[in-house]
């Protein structure tokens, strides 16, 4: 069984709720933090003091305090994670690539392969189990779910980068990054083509194909999908593939993998979205043995959550992080450079 499915359960925004509350003209003075724990279901007192405390929670769009009284017609906004349902999560021995923690945070290096979170087709061997495995109460978020510590996600044959919350102040202001869209993610991908231009943005909203439920297309109509923005760069040519930085200004499903199949590059190998047969060059004799054999060293698509950088919750510091391209990845980035000196020749 394919773990698409896992993949496109949502977006990284809905990783989170969002409310906006106009108190009613009658409303009698009564303190924010009391108010709203009577106007959000399964919102405890600690994860709404833990939004106060980030300034996920504004009263007429400026930061207030868990003592302010509102008053009527006061606009009210709040964004949270997700809170709980009780389900049982296996904890697992499951081996992980930490590359910064503290007592707020883990930045982690997630290898191709690992799903993130248990869904249908994948109750365990999951990063979530591994978290449970390897710390003690962590944040949970998303509401039918519990997926301790998660602010964002990558899908299961993406490697690279993610934040890990530890503490619920940590969740509760990452969350608020994403959602603000602050938070810097660069990605490497390798397409089939040349883009052009080599370096231009992306736009449209993103929804599920009508034709296939797996698979995310772009619309120009806002009501078939959400709107998400990537930003691409030509690093290398190769003549037939290109080595591409992409950053995300939204985290929607599959958005990268999406958009490039849009503007007619899919990723390197990509089978959801077309990538995993010969797009440019003859596809025979020595050229198609060629191709076949960088497809068996990269067997998922080409692409790397490459760099992070993020406001720390606590310090208030913004920290930065890069990692290099995996083995696999790196091997067939090598075979195709190869492969153009060779033809130079």
């Amino acid at each position: 069984m394919t773990n698409d499915r896992e993949e496109i359960l949502e977006d990284e925004d809905e990783l989170y709720e969002h409310h906006r509350i106009v108190v009613d003209k009658g409303q009698s003075p009564l303190r924010v933090d009391r108010f709203l724990m009577d106007r959000l279901p399964n919102a405890s007192r600690t994860k709404i003091q833990a939004g106060i405390d980030t300034e996920s929670v504004r009263v007429n769009d400026k930061p207030t305090k868990a003592s302010y009284k509102i008053k009527p017609l006061d606009v009210i906004t709040v964004s949270l994670p997700h809170p709980p349902r009780d389900t049982d999560i296996l904890p697992e021995n499951i081996p992980l690539t930490i590359v910064f923690e503290d007592e707020d945070l883990l930045v982690l290096n997630k290898p191709a392969g690992l799903v993130v979170h248990p869904a249908h087709g994948n109750w365990s061997g999951t990063l979530v189990n591994a978290l449970v495995y390897h710390f003690q109460n962590l944040p949970t978020t998303r509401n039918g779910t519990i997926r301790p510590g998660l602010v964002h996600r990558i899908d299961k044959d993406t490697s690279g980068l993610m934040v890990i919350a530890k503490t619920e102040y940590a969740m509760t202001h990452l969350a608020r990054q994403f959602f603000e869209h602050s938070i810097e993610r660069t990605y490497n991908a390798l397409v089939w083509g040349l883009p052009d231009p080599a370096e231009g943005t992306i736009t449209g909203y993103i929804g599920r194909s009508v034709k296939d439920r797996k698979v995310q297309a772009i619309y120009s109509d806002e009501t078939k999908g959400k709107w998400a923005v990537t930003h691409y760069k030509t690093l290398e040519s190769l003549r037939y593939v290109s080595l591409l930085q992409c950053n995300l200004e939204t985290g929607r499903t599959h958005q990268i993998r999406a958009h490039l199949k849009h503007i007619g590059h899919p990723l390197f190998n990509d089978a959801t979205y077309g990538g995993d047969r010969i797009l440019r060059g003859n596809p025979v004799g020595s050229y198609k043995a060629f191709v076949e054999n960088a497809f068996k060293l990269l067997p998922r698509q080409a692409l790397h959550a490459k760099s992070l950088g993020f406001i720390h919750p606590r310090t208030r510091a913004w920290l930065q992080f890069d990692s290099d391209l995996p083995d696999d990845f790196q091997a067939a980035l090598d075979k195709w450079r190869n492969k153009i000196v060779n033809d130079e020749r």
